[in-house]
């Protein structure tokens, strides 16, 4: 699957073309996806960091920065996903760091797909980082067009990644979107404005034949299963548009209750949202098929309950009761028929 060419990394576009003319990764049994707010991933030195707001939520010190880089590679550990898409991350650096601490301790060598984004209030990014597959990645710029249309707001925080493993027909290509997009109540039409804009990004790959997914926290207030049409995560679903074949599937959906909650708030912000073409089997060739989904709430919850909140209160949490983070990861896994 070829992105369109209005992306502004000069890296991807290498990558892209290059990916042609190469051998794809082998075609794995099965797919983990995973989807993570690390909250703050920020360490110690801030030396680096312009913004108030990212000097005083940076680790305070050398021993915290140990504490949550070794506790976020514990839990990413526990759940070895084939592809981790990483919200609030600070840097390049950090996610180095990262890396190399599932290399040391667990044996996982990831490779990261990174390209700074442009939220300079938090300076918090996002990442994509792949035990296999990865052929691409880059941001995506507004046309012209797009800049015009008040309808329309930018998404300072995201990247786009292609992948593929197999050869000949028996190739299977997927491409992801990660997102972190406005927060708070009081942010719900600026999410539909940047649903709006992510899926003028990609409406010609949002078909019944494509593998594609938009996943991230969306930091949509609207529960999975009381979407409206009008909301950001309608918006996100194609629910406001009258063809479905352009719809997504939430697989939130396919969990029950209360296992829907992936924030210590107990709402639904983290979302897995795909294509047709990964909801149902083609019965002439392999192919990836969602299989199930659970959000991870058991690997970051420390001591005896759930924190209740971490605004400005994070670092006096006592570390052996401080949850790894706001956010719980959600895991998709991806069978192949």
């Amino acid at each position: 699957m070829k992105l369109p060419t209005a992306i502004s990394c000069g890296i991807f576009v290498l990558a892209t073309a290059l990916a042609g003319s190469t051998t794809a990764d082998e075609f794995p049994q099965k797919l983990t996806i995973a989807t993570w707010n690390l909250e703050w991933f920020f360490d110690q030195y801030t030396g680096d960091n312009s913004a108030e707001l990212a000097k005083k939520q940076s680790a305070p010190s050398r021993e915290d920065w140990d504490w949550k880089l070794a506790g976020v590679a514990k839990v990413i550990s526990e759940i070895k996903p084939d592809i981790l898409a990483l919200q609030e991350v600070e840097n390049r650096r950090v996610l180095f760091y990262l890396n190399q601490k599932l290399k040391s301790d667990y044996k996982l060598n990831y490779r990261i797909a990174y390209v700074e984004g442009e939220d300079f209030f938090t300076e918090q990014d996002v990442a994509i980082m792949a035990l296999s597959g990865l052929t691409g990645y880059g941001r995506k710029e507004r046309t012209k067009e797009q800049w015009d249309d008040k309808k329309l707001y930018p998404l300072n925080k995201h990247i786009v990644a292609d992948f593929a493993w197999g050869e000949g027909m028996e190739r299977e290509e997927l491409t992801i979107i990660n997102l972190h997009t406005r927060a708070m109540s009081n942010g719900a039409e600026i999410r539909k404005r940047q649903a709006r804009l992510t899926r003028e990004w990609i409406k010609e790959h949002i078909t019944p034949q494509q593998n594609f997914i938009i996943l991230g926290d969306l930091n949509s207030d609207e529960l999975a299963t009381a979407t409206t049409k009008d909301g950001d995560m309608g918006v996100f679903l194609g629910l406001d548009t009258p063809p479905t074949d352009d719809d997504l599937f939430d697989t939130l959906l396919k969990l029950s209750g209360e296992a829907k909650a992936s924030h210590l708030n107990h709402m639904q912000y983290d979302r897995i949202l795909c294509t047709d073409a990964l909801m149902k089997d083609d019965p002439s060739r392999s192919d990836l098929v969602f299989k199930s989904s659970i959000i991870r709430r058991d690997l970051v919850v420390r001591g005896k309950e759930q924190d209740k909140d971490h605004m400005d209160i994070f670092w006096q949490i006592p570390q052996d009761e401080r949850d790894i983070s706001d956010h719980y990861p959600l895991v998709a896994e991806f069978e192949v028929k």
